[in-house]
Formats: C-alpha cells, sequence, structure tokens
C-alpha cells in the first residue's frame, strides 16, 4: 500500500469514527437530557453573584436550585436586601423565611496600646508571614498579629483595622460568609448568630498574672463570670472562659461586672461592645514600646 493510499484510509476511518462518536452524543443527548426549571436562571439573575457560600452552597447557582426545589428560604441570603430577597420569595410563590444574622467576631482586643510585642517583625507584611516566625513576635501567643490578612481577604469590606492594629467588623456589610474564620492564622473569628451576646474577646491559654505581663485586656481565667453565672453557662477551660451557647438564654451582663480585664463582654445588636463595672479603664491611645 503506497503512502497516500494509506493517508486516505486513515483519513476514512477518522471520519468514519466521528460519524460514529456524534450519533452516540446525539443519542445519549435525547436520552440522558434533564429539562431545567427555566425559573433558576430568573432567580439567580436576583441574587448578587457573590459565591460566598454564606447560605450554606457553593454559590449563587446551587442556592438558586434549591430555592426553585423549595428546599431553602430566600431569605437565606445574607448579601442579599431584604427587598430583593422579598421580590424572589414572591416569584416562587413561597414565604421569605426569618434567618437570623449571623456575624464574623474576633476573639481578640490586644491592640498595639494594650498588648506587648516582644520581638520586631520584618518580613511579608502578612499575619500568616508572620506567624511562622516565632508566631509573630506578639508577646501573648494567641493574640492577633494585625496584619489584617482578614481585611485584605474580605470581598464585601467588612473589615478594616483601626489604629491600634485590631481588625474591626462592620456587621451591616458582613455576610457572615467566613473568609476571614479560613485565613486567620491564629483561629481568632468566628461565625456566630447576634443572639449570642456573651462573648470571649480571648484567647489566651496562660494564667494570671504571666498573662497581664503581655496584654492588659487577657482573660486571666479568674473565674468570677463563671461564679456569677447560672450554673454551667460559663466554664474555665485552658485558662479561659468557655460559653455554653446551648444554654444562652440564661445569659445576662451579670456575667461580664467583674471581669477585671474586660476580656468577656456584652454585645448589643448592633455589635457594639459594653465592658463589665470592674472592668480595666484603658485610657491610653499610643502603641506600648517593643520588648
Amino acid at each position: 500500500m503506497s503512502s497516500l493510499q494509506f493517508v486516505g484510509v486513515a483519513v476514512a476511518f477518522m471520519s468514519a469514527l466521528g460519524v460514529v462518536l456524534a450519533s452516540i452524543l446525539v443519542v445519549a443527548n435525547r436520552w440522558l437530557f434533564v429539562l431545567e426549571d427555566p425559573r433558576i436562571d430568573d432567580v439567580e439573575d436576583l441574587l448578587p453573584k457573590a459565591n460566598c457560600g454564606a447560605c450554606g452552597t457553593p454559590g449563587c447557582r446551587p442556592f438558586a436550585e434549591k430555592l426553585v426545589k423549595g428546599e431553602v428560604d430566600p431569605g437565606l441570603c445574607t448579601v442579599n436586601s431584604k427587598d430583593t430577597n422579598q421580590i424572589i420569595a414572591n416569584f416562587l410563590g413561597v414565604q421569605l423565611g426569618t434567618h437570623e444574622k449571623r456575624v464574623a467576631r474576633l476573639a481578640c482586643a490586644g491592640g498595639a496600646h494594650v498588648a506587648y510585642i516582644r520581638a520586631s517583625y520584618a518580613g511579608l507584611g502578612s499575619c500568616r508571614g508572620a506567624s511562622l516566625v516565632a508566631g509573630g513576635g506578639k508577646g501573648c501567643a494567641w493574640g492577633c498579629l494585625g496584619m489584617g490578612d482578614c481585611a485584605t481577604v474580605c470581598t464585601f469590606d467588612a473589615i478594616h483595622m483601626d489604629r491600634h492594629g485590631l481588625p474591626v467588623v462592620d456587621a451591616d456589610k458582613c455576610t457572615a460568609c467566613g473568609d476571614c474564620v479560613d485565613v486567620c492564622p491564629k483561629d481568632l473569628f468566628e461565625i456566630h448568630p447576634v443572639s449570642h451576646r456573651l462573648w470571649v474577646a480571648c484567647r489566651n491559654r496562660e494564667f494570671g498574672d504571666a498573662a497581664e505581663a503581655q496584654c492588659e485586656v487577657i482573660c486571666t481565667a479568674c473565674e468570677r463570670c463563671a461564679v456569677d453565672s447560672p450554673e454551667g453557662l460559663i466554664t474555665i477551660r485552658n485558662n479561659l472562659a468557655v460559653i455554653d451557647y446551648g444554654k444562652n438564654r440564661l445569659a445576662s451582663k451579670v456575667a461580664i461586672e467583674r471581669c477585671p480585664t474586660g476580656a468577656i463582654v456584652w454585645r448589643e445588636p448592633d455589635e457594639s461592645v459594653i465592658k463589665g463595672r470592674d472592668a480595666r479603664k484603658i485610657i491610653r491611645k499610643t502603641a506600648l514600646p517593643v520588648g
């Protein structure tokens, strides 16, 4: 067989193979085709396209599919305005649904004016980078490093750094997407419903004077909050106050009143912070010296 004939046979074979495969695809498409509800596209157009995952699905498209199937309520989308979610509810003929707002909270209040930096860090300007070098240089090994990875990763501009190097969450903008939770190398962020009014703004595991020597607003495991609260609401574990939110109905401001450092606080519905009467008053505005 000449080379020309060989090429001709190869072309004919590939052409025949292409026709066979195309026929298989046509048949498969006809028998396996799943008709998609056209309302999914309409609902997706009304969603924010943020794909933040705060609703519990991987993105807005899967959320739209669940909405059309009636598996979730429109109110579960915390990025959309209530009015837009109501439009979706009216379009689908369902209830808007009531879902408690959730926000990201930082378990640290140790800004530069109250927490010591024991070693200067000069390197990649990120918390993750700093944490790899002796933990970042902060006296409290569990404290916020203040380089703003959380603010950088937040796509909703809900986090900004204050003048003391601490992240501040804007409750109105926060969608509880959890990106700040994932990026923080110290695991200082948690997502909580706003009904969780008691909050321990600390992750320290040291005890007493040794802890307070590193940060003026640290939890020292003094147990006053646990003693003053209903039994079981607050316990001390690994030298840190821990709140049992399963008993949240028992929570009151009584728990914060005798905290000497103000490490345990009361969060108002707008996420503003109230400290107890015995909490140390911090008037210093400048950063503490390094070392």
